[in-house]
């Protein structure tokens, strides 16, 4: 009866991590799709367009699952601040520094994610991380931006701005997406995100097609749009959210810290894309930096431990709303 019972914690603890594994995977391709998808599409038409692509796919799905196509009330407000990075934000800005840089220079800088992510949380959750985080994050983004400034023959390009204001923008919609999906699961999170996003996704990839419409159209530059529109934007999310809805955002989004490095893989074998030693080197260092910088403690602030006086079972509850489930002393 033990060892059954064993067996049955041990899976129900390895199904979250095998989701966010999944997610992982198939976020790490985004990069590569994307950089095909612009052969024949411009930056506008991949990053935003594939959004509506997304769109369709979240209105078919709720539904064929008769769930509402718009989220509570009482949520909308955080919504929206996932919907803008995760509807459009970070799809445009990564589009736009493709153009400019490869796949494999996009992954190097866009290995901070899971460090921006944390932050956002820390910051939503109002804890104060010790100097070990502060630390890690510096040396991240100074191994980034030195990585950035030795590419660009001396100084930071455009593209290195844009894959920057990504990160950001990726975190709070990584963070704030995976807190709302622990009270109204993964796949309507991301649903709902992508549907609020459709009244800027639509008209700006319309006016795209008319001004600057696509070339010929290849098969490779078909699938790339074709993937991050489908499982980009929905199913990456749909496993994603789910696993740190069921795990914690905090023992998930570790997970997200071998993103470059499979990102890097991918552009070599689908792109032939070069992977030199200096890359290699700074994506290792950023990885390094970034597992540091999630497993780094940090201590509650009153702010996040709620009114004085409250009910200790009351803060206990808001904290693990704010954090996720056994985040008490390591970044969410």
């Amino acid at each position: 009866m033990k060892a059954n019972r064993s067996t049955s914690v041990a899976g129900r603890k390895a199904a979250p991590l095998a989701l966010g594994a999944l997610g992982v995977v198939l976020f790490s391709v985004t990069f590569p799709a994307t950089t095909a998808a612009e052969a024949s599409f411009s930056p506008v038409e991949v990053g935003v367009g594939r959004s509506v692509i997304g769109g369709v796919v979240a209105i078919t799905v709720l539904l064929l699952r008769r769930q509402p196509l718009l989220p509570p009330r009482d949520v909308l407000g955080r919504m929206l601040i996932v919907a803008g990075p995760v509807g459009f934000g970070f799809g445009l800005f990564s589009a736009l520094a493709l153009r400019y840089v490869d796949s494999v220079h996009g992954a190097v800088l866009t290995g901070l994610i899971p460090a921006a992510t944390a932050g956002v949380a820390v910051w939503r959750a109002g804890e104060r991380p010790r100097r070990a985080y502060w630390a890690a994050l510096a040396f991240g983004l100074a191994v980034v931006i030195g990585f950035a400034i030795v590419q660009g023959g001396g100084h930071l390009s455009v593209a290195d701005l844009l894959l920057l204001v990504a990160v950001g923008i990726a975190g709070l919609g990584y963070a704030e997406g995976g807190a709302i999906a622990r009270e109204h699961g993964g796949w309507r999170v991301i649903c709902w995100a992508i549907i609020l996003a459709m009244p800027v996704t639509v008209p700006v990839t319309l006016v795209a097609l008319v001004t600057d419409p696509p070339g010929h159209v290849t098969a490779g530059a078909a699938a790339g749009l074709a993937y991050v529109g489908v499982i980009s934007m929905v199913v990456g999310f749909f496993a994603w959210y789910h696993a740190m809805a069921a795990g914690g955002v905090a023992r998930i989004g570790r997970l997200q810290i071998a993103q470059p490095a499979l990102t890097l893989g991918w552009s070599a074998l689908l792109l032939r894309e070069h992977v030199g030693l200096l890359s290699a080197t700074a994506a290792a260092a950023v990885i390094a930096a970034t597992a540091v910088g999630r497993n780094a403690r940090v201590d509650t602030s009153a702010a996040a431990a709620g009114p004085a006086g409250a009910d200790p079972r009351v803060r206990t509850a808001q904290a693990r709303r704010a954090v996720g489930p056994a985040t008490g002393s390591s970044l969410s």
